[in-house]
């Protein structure tokens, strides 16, 4: 029988607890959303690495922890590595913590606001994750589209997220960093000095 279950819930858990303990020192400082909790999102395997997303009250990150430390090459703390899915190559940021190790992270949303319940920034977390691996949502390598091509609508989160874009939209704002884009992960981090850097 697989450890898999156990072992990415071994890894996730001490993720939350590192985060939630850093939510309760931002806790009144007015950076977070108090409609929402530190939650590790739909992890799963990928390559030699566990890949889910972090939501915070203030972030929502992809994240990549190793499956062997022993075995994945760490990330220097604020270096930048690129990785390559179906939807395209996305850039990430070094982080450690002594209770989790190293880590990875590239920024989805910061800051939380737009978010109003811990529902809706779970399932966007989810479908950011479906994402990268749809090849649809990779940036268009040829001519622009003529006539009233459009990119496929995501529906489930146009309708719950109060934040209608297409799937492409969406990886090239929220993944890429485009203009008024979120901050980077180290930002986001910066805001709290005693907080996992990265």
């Amino acid at each position: 029988m697989s450890d898999f279950p156990a072992a990415v819930g071994e890894s996730q858990a001490r993720l939350v607890a590192v985060f939630r303990a850093a939510a309760q020192r931002m806790h009144g400082l007015g950076l977070a959303n108090p409609a929402l909790t530190v939650e590790a999102v739909a992890f799963g395997p990928w390559e030699d690495r566990w890949l889910g997303v972090m939501v915070t009250p203030w972030f929502m990150n992809l994240a990549l922890l190793p499956r062997d430390p022993g075995r994945t090459p760490p990330l220097e703390v604020g270096a930048k590595r690129r990785y390559a899915f179906p939807a395209g190559e996305f850039e990430f940021i070094g982080a450690s913590d002594p209770a989790v190790g190293d880590f990875e992270m590239c920024s989805l949303f910061s800051p939380m606001d737009e978010f109003a319940d811990q529902a809706t920034a779970r399932l966007v977390a989810t479908l950011a994750r479906e994402a990268l691996f749809d090849a649809a949502n990779a940036e268009p390598t040829g001519p622009p589209a003529t006539g009233d091509a459009a990119p496929r609508p995501l529906a489930e989160l146009e309708a719950r997220a109060a934040a209608p874009m297409s799937k492409r939209d969406f990886l090239r704002g929220r993944l890429r960093g485009g203009d008024g884009g979120p901050a980077a992960p180290q930002d986001a981090a910066a805001k709290l000095p005693d907080e996992p850097r990265g």
